[in-house]
């Protein structure tokens, strides 16, 4: 039975700690500084929860020895901490930020690593780069790869047209932050919550528009073999243009402190979600232009007995399913791991990952 860390014990990590152990393969010690949250995790006899404060390094040293792999499901600002100490003990190290600073910082700590160092486990970044790269290997010359991810009610009832499904703090920094882009085969920089499209899916109308941190490593692996190549959240219509006017016109993306306080006192959250992944990739085949499409929806559902939200699983379920993946030997286990690096059919075909198999 493998030891794992599992630091946060939020709505994700409640989930995560959920699925392994009910696999029987895992055991999980849960860390938080908050007893709160703690309480809200499984009690099990495959489960420790303690309560620590993960900045305090020693305590963090202290909780890590001897373990298989630690996993991050901390708010990102938290998260740069953790991979340097797991580097340093010889632990493998998986987590699920979005934010581009913090996976910059575990490549480079991963040059020297002796263990996996596997960031971005979630769903975007995370499974839907691995779609994307497994459609795009399909193309003898690339042109386009859009990846468009949404995580939204299923019943909106409000200006927004949105609720509060996973992290407030991240949500708003993806709102903000630059994105990263390949256009006309140039590596570049693109605005946050600009270029605006609409699109419909299953006879329903969605908007589209840039957000930070969700093509993960792919602009770095496709430089230089695609002509563009972006990503974009998915909204209902009318969204984006009240978010730009509070981050923008209103300048709360100088306060964001309050803009996530305002959000949680009035947004509800909701655990009757769904999550669309849609990918769109263009290019030539065998001397033909051609265009390929994967395109899933996957909502709520209840597990051993609990419901879950869409988000809460899609997210749980890349981790869980890279870490298996890790333990089983069927990815590297020395260094930067990329999320493309695996391949679509090793992560639908594990028992976490099924949850993304599409339905017939």
């Amino acid at each position: 039975m493998k030891q794992i860390l599992l630091l946060g014990a939020g709505k994700i990590g409640a989930i995560i700690t959920e699925m392994l152990i009910s696999s029987g393969d895992y055991f999980v010690t849960v860390v938080d500084i908050s007893i709160d949250n703690l309480a809200r995790v499984i009690d099990s006899d495959y489960v420790n929860k303690l309560s620590i404060d993960i900045s305090n390094i020693e305590q963090l040293e202290k909780a890590m020895k001897n373990k298989f792999a630690v996993l991050s499901a901390l708010p990102f600002h938290l998260t740069t901490c953790v991979a340097p100490v797991a580097v340093a003990h010889n632990v493998h190290y998986l987590d699920l930020t979005e934010d581009v600073q913090c996976t910059k910082n575990v490549k480079k700590l991963a040059v020297n690593a002796t263990t996996a160092l596997i960031p971005q486990c979630g769903l975007a970044p995370g499974f839907i780069t691995i779609a994307a790269h497994d459609l795009a290997m399909q193309f003898d010359e690339l042109h386009n790869v859009h990846m468009r991810v949404g995580a939204l009610p299923k019943y909106p009832a409000n200006a927004l047209k949105y609720n509060l499904t996973w992290s407030t703090a991240g949500l708003i920094n993806e709102y903000c932050n630059p994105c990263e882009a390949i256009v006309d085969g140039v590596l570049t920089m693109v605005p946050p919550l600009e270029e605006l499209e609409t699109f419909c899916l299953d006879g329903v109308t969605y908007e589209a528009f840039n957000t930070s941190g969700g093509l993960g490593t792919l602009c770095e692996t496709l430089s230089g073999k695609v002509h563009n190549l972006n990503y974009r959240s998915v909204r209902y219509p009318g969204h984006r243009d009240i978010m730009k006017l509070l981050l923008q016109d209103l300048r709360l993306q100088e306060r964001q402190e309050l803009l996530i306080e305002i959000f949680e006192n009035a947004l509800p959250k909701v655990s009757q979600d769904v999550v669309l992944v849609f990918v769109n990739v263009s290019g030539l085949r065998d001397g033909q232009l051609v265009e390929d499409n994967y395109a899933n929806k996957i909502y709520s559902q209840h597990i051993n007995g609990t419901l879950w939200s869409a988000i809460q699983i899609t997210t749980a379920s890349g981790i869980c399913t890279l870490l298996d993946l890790l333990a089983q030997g069927k990815i590297a286990t020395k260094g930067l791991v990329r999320q493309e690096d695996i391949t679509l059919s090793d992560f639908t075909n594990n028992r976490f990952g099924q949850y993304y198999k599409m339905q017939p």
